[in-house]
């Protein structure tokens, strides 16, 4: 057995309690790791043309608000 499959079964054995608090960790490591990589993607410029594209819409008056 892989340690994938390991964790699932471990996981599926969870107590109420230990599922509600695993979960709430799952969902911050989530969230960080997707933080890390949106920086590292707006560090490398890979949403530059992105963000110049949004603000020739914005100018352009093609935006409306939320």
């Amino acid at each position: 057995m892989n340690l994938l499959e390991e964790t699932i079964k471990r996981v599926e054995s969870f107590s109420e309690e230990e599922l509600r608090a695993f979960r709430e960790w799952f969902e911050e490591f989530d969230a960080r790791i997707w933080d890390e990589k949106l920086e590292r993607d707006v560090r490398a410029g890979k949403l530059d043309d992105l963000a110049t594209r949004a603000m020739e819409d914005f100018k352009k008056g093609k935006c409306t608000e939320l």
